[in-house]
């Protein structure tokens, strides 16, 4: 027997292509989010007994940063994203990106403290090609958290 709505809502995983992006609280539109990962440095160590006793393996607090790539679409007129990239100096900008449910309600949040655009790539042009145009842009990013509503 098939489970209720209810539990549907409770126990299933979200679709991963209902989500928003917030750069810097302004919502923008985009195709595609990855890279988004929160990770620590590891440091191994050896010493003279290591041999019976094993290595030691060593979290250091320094989390590393990562490469968060947002593809979106072409469009006429203004683009922020290539407006961000050659800002002289580029400013850090905080990210949001919302899984959100079938009513557009947020429902995991993955905050990222600070990106700094590092490539903007422009898209493939083919004649025989009806697909859209899409940009692709790669943020240096830190700080990277979760949190689930």
């Amino acid at each position: 027997m098939p489970d209720d709505k209810t539990t549907q809502k409770l126990l299933y995983p979200l679709p991963g292509y209902n989500f928003q992006v917030a750069v810097d609280s302004d919502s923008a539109s985009f195709v595609e989010v990855s890279g988004l990962a929160s990770e620590y440095e590891t440091v191994t160590y050896r010493h003279g007994f290591s041999r019976w006793e094993g290595e030691d393996v060593t979290r250091v607090p320094k989390r590393s940063h990562s490469t968060v790539t947002l593809k979106k679409g072409v469009m006429p007129g203004g683009n922020f994203l290539s407006q961000w990239l050659t800002a002289d100096p580029p400013t850090a900008r905080a990210l949001a990106i919302s899984l959100c449910d079938e009513a557009g309600t947020p429902v995991v949040v993955w905050h990222v403290k600070e990106a700094i655009p590092v490539k903007l790539s422009a898209p493939s042009f083919d004649v025989n090609s009806t697909q859209i145009a899409i940009e692709t842009i790669d943020l240096l990013a830190s700080g990277i958290s979760v949190e689930y509503l």
